[in-house]
């Protein structure tokens, strides 16, 4: 889905949510610290999972306290119960809040969370590795500028697991169009994508089945000297793997010796 379609869509269930949602929440008269209050209350909601109730209180802040101190983590709180609650459209409105408050507060202390969050909201809309891979590429895209604006959050492990978490998804999808072509037989094809998954991804976790088939490929096209190094590198790399035996054979039978284990 394109960029302009997603803005549509987002424009769309705004419109929706703005119909069906309830009366601002109400504030008791003579309530002092009016934004804490419903900034308490929205949090006491989210922790029960209420996520309207949550969504009424924080929304009530940000629309109607423009100078509280509350609003710019109201804000991220709005963001935070649509990734919550999941579901393609929350996932997309939870975007739409994180790239706001990017807009609205470039310079905020949790600018940071922010834009980890946006990326959480891409990497939740991934689909399996055989289907369409467009938002695993946003994830990844978000992830990228969060490591380069903030290179010392104290949320760089966290992005570092989503970003091998999405970069595996994506890898993953190429390995499965290899492995197509190998079952096929078509060994140029299946050697050709194997390579474009370690050249673009050398870090993927499932690398050691891109390893043993890369190699099984080359084995089969009468290129063995080719072959050996990626059987090698299966076993170096990987103390286990399901493909560990095999190469281990390959690598016996290729230097004129005997397969482990005989």
């Amino acid at each position: 889905m394109s960029y302009g379609c997603k803005a549509l869509l987002v424009a769309v269930l705004l419109m929706g949510a703005g119909a069906c949602a309830k009366d601002p929440a109400v504030v008791p008269p003579g309530t002092a610290e009016a934004d804490k209050f419903l900034f308490d209350r929205g949090q006491t909601a989210f922790k029960e999972e209420k996520w309207a109730d949550a969504r009424e209180y924080f929304r009530n802040i940000v629309d109607n306290y423009p100078q509280s101190p509350f609003r710019p983590d109201a804000k991220l709180a709005l963001g935070d119960t649509y990734l919550a609650q999941k579901g393609i459209e929350n996932l997309l409105l939870a975007a739409n809040e994180f790239r706001e408050f990017q807009t609205f507060y470039p310079t905020h202390p949790r600018a940071d969370y922010a834009q980890l969050q946006l990326a959480r909201s891409y990497a939740g809309q991934m689909l399996a590795p055989e289907r369409d891979q467009s938002a695993t590429r946003d994830a990844i895209k978000e992830v990228e500028v969060f490591l380069q604006r903030y290179p010392n959050s104290k949320l760089m492990p966290d992005a570092r697991a989503l970003e091998r978490e999405a970069r595996d998804r994506l890898s993953q999808a190429g390995f499965h169009v290899g492995f197509f072509y190998f079952r096929a037989r078509w060994y140029p094809g299946a050697i050709d994508r194997f390579r474009e998954v370690l050249t673009t991804d050398p870090g993927f976790t499932g690398r050691d089945a891109v390893y043993y088939h890369l190699a099984e490929a080359l084995y089969r096209t009468d290129k063995k000297p080719e072959a050996l190094p990626y059987y090698e590198r299966l076993v170096s790399e990987f103390e286990q793997s399901e493909y560990l035996l095999e190469a281990q054979k390959r690598i016996a039978e290729l230097k004129g010796g005997t397969p482990a284990g005989k």
